[in-house]
């Protein structure tokens, strides 16, 4: 009696010990709202609108189906003219489930679902395995696809700047606004924007032209108010000033509530013909709204000369695109890591509110990366595993050195790597002249409850986060040739803490609070 009476005393001293040493951000009290702020102005953003509805659970779609006629399921013939057929009678139906049985199915083209409410199922990703046996006559192409087409409409000026974490903008009476309009909101990138980011000489692709940073919905228009108020489903996640010409476009063409899943996927081909491409994917969505892939998996490709790799060089890339989740996806072994955009196994580009989550990157080139152009911001990385990213020189060289997911291209805005295991790491900072003058790739973001046996890098422009870690190291020194003109310093929270780190997961956290 006397020993347990010890026991249980050990056990609730240990569970009290515990329980104090848990501890929450001063960036994230226990009362935070969206607009919480440090007296200094730090504050992190709600990034909870991310993913497929805003954070909605994923659609269990249940019909129609639609049979694909004349299968080979033992990947001897090529079924991509039977698979197309069939994806486009659903989608002239209105949308439905068209279901690959069991087998080993070849396509030796590119598959596209063109129309919404259109899913691709398989059985499995053990039991459904896609072959994509083809070499794309350039790079930059996807063999499996969910495509809109992206249209803008006439430019409306904003009367006044927009600032940061606003939930609305401003624009005169006459506008030609209406509640329920898709809109992008954007800038010109102005010599004066460069110089307030201090890239001058450094970016330069995309000076003097006007991008759309912000893709969002009209959800209430205030015409008591002058100028005019429109308001938007998702804050803004950077100021918007009038000095570069900031303004809205309607836009017309989203795809929406389309998924692929239940698919083991593969199109590793010959070392040769595998690098005489780089940008392929395995899978791309362009112009996607309210759309996922769920439950897809790369497993060592047939082809005769693949040496057992799963992946030309890309696996999923979501562009133009917002409210996507990619969900419980493992991605592998890319033959191509090299130069030019090969080996990237989670790409997002000029995308908002995606959330990845669950999902596990494995020997690409940078296994998780957003990458090109401005106008990525929202993204999300939750709970998803990085491990065995190699950079090749070229094919001659297959050695090459340890990779990092990657912050690639030109501020990001509003990022959160939310949960995730790091066995190799995570960059964004001042990336110079490389990619076509990258620069600095990454504003506002955080890194929250992060673990693993990699390195965090950060040198973000202005304010970065990293808030409790666990195994992983940091880097944040402004002295590093990465954190040239990132000033200030990114903060450090409770490096080595994460284990007690609450909440658990920011993202989700945050969710909760929005919905209640």
């Amino acid at each position: 009696m006397r020993c347990l009476c010890l026991l249980v005393t050990f056990l609730v001293g240990n569970a009290l010990a515990q329980e104090a040493a848990l501890w929450r951000s001063v960036f994230y009290p226990t009362d935070w709202t969206p607009k919480h702020s440090l007296p200094d102005g730090r504050f992190l953003h709600d990034f909870s609108y991310a993913g497929y509805r805003s954070g909605a659970k994923l659609p269990q779609v249940a019909g129609p189906e639609f049979v694909v006629q004349g299968l080979d399921a033992t990947g001897a013939t090529d079924i991509t003219d039977a698979l197309q057929r069939t994806l486009d009678r659903a989608g002239a139906k209105g949308g439905g489930v068209v279901r690959l049985p069991s087998g080993l199915f070849r396509c030796d083209g590119i598959v596209t679902i063109r129309k919404s409410g259109v899913v691709l199922r398989g059985q499995g990703p053990e039991k459904t395995m896609l072959f994509l046996n083809s070499v794309p006559k350039r790079g930059w192409s996807n063999h499996l696809n969910i495509a809109g087409e992206i249209h803008s409409g006439a430019e409306i000026k904003l009367t006044r700047d927009a600032a940061n974490r606003a939930s609305f903008v401003e624009v005169t009476a006459n506008a030609a606004v209406k509640v329920g309009q898709e809109i992008a909101i954007g800038w010109t990138i102005t010599p004066e924007f460069v110089e307030e980011h201090g890239m001058t000489g450094t970016w330069k692709t995309f000076n003097g032209k006007w991008r759309p940073i912000f893709l969002r919905t009209i959800t209430r228009i205030d015409r008591k108010q002058t100028p005019v108020r429109v308001h938007l489903d998702v804050p803004l996640r950077y100021p918007a000033q009038v000095r570069d010409g900031a303004s809205m476009r309607p836009l017309k063409g989203y795809i929406s509530e389309c998924g692929i899943e239940d698919l083991g996927i593969a199109n590793a081909i010959s070392w040769k013909a595998a690098w005489s491409r780089a940008g392929v994917h395995a899978i791309g969505l362009a112009g996607a709204r309210d759309c996922w892939v769920r439950n897809v998996r790369s497993f060592p490709s047939p082809h005769p000369e693949a040496q057992n790799y799963h992946l030309q060089n890309g696996g999923i890339i979501v562009t133009q695109s917002r409210f996507v989740t990619i969900a419980n996806c493992d991605l592998r072994k890319a033959q191509n890591r090299g130069g030019g955009g090969a080996g990237y196994l989670f790409e997002i580009s000029r995308s908002n509110e995606i959330l990845t989550r669950d999902c596990v990157g494995i020997a690409g080139r940078h296994n998780f990366i957003q990458n090109w152009d401005f106008g990525a911001s929202g993204l999300v990385w939750l709970r998803c595993h990085s491990s065995g990213s190699r950079v090749y020189k070229n094919s001659l060289d297959p050695m090459g050195w340890t990779g990092y997911c990657e912050f690639h291209h030109s501020l990001a805005m509003g990022c959160l790597i939310d949960s995730c295991q790091l066995d190799d790491g995570w960059f964004g900072g001042n990336r110079h002249k490389w990619s076509s003058g990258g620069g600095n790739t990454v504003t506002q973001s955080v890194y929250w409850n992060t673990t693993g046996k990699g390195a965090i890098g950060s040198w973000q422009d202005g304010d970065g986060y990293i808030i409790g870690t666990q195994g992983v190291k940091v880097d944040t020194t402004l002295g590093s040739r990465y954190g040239q003109h990132t000033a200030p310093e990114d903060t450090r929270e409770g490096i080595g803490s994460g284990a007690t780190l609450r909440p658990v997961s920011l993202y989700e956290d945050q969710r909760q609070r929005r919905l209640k």
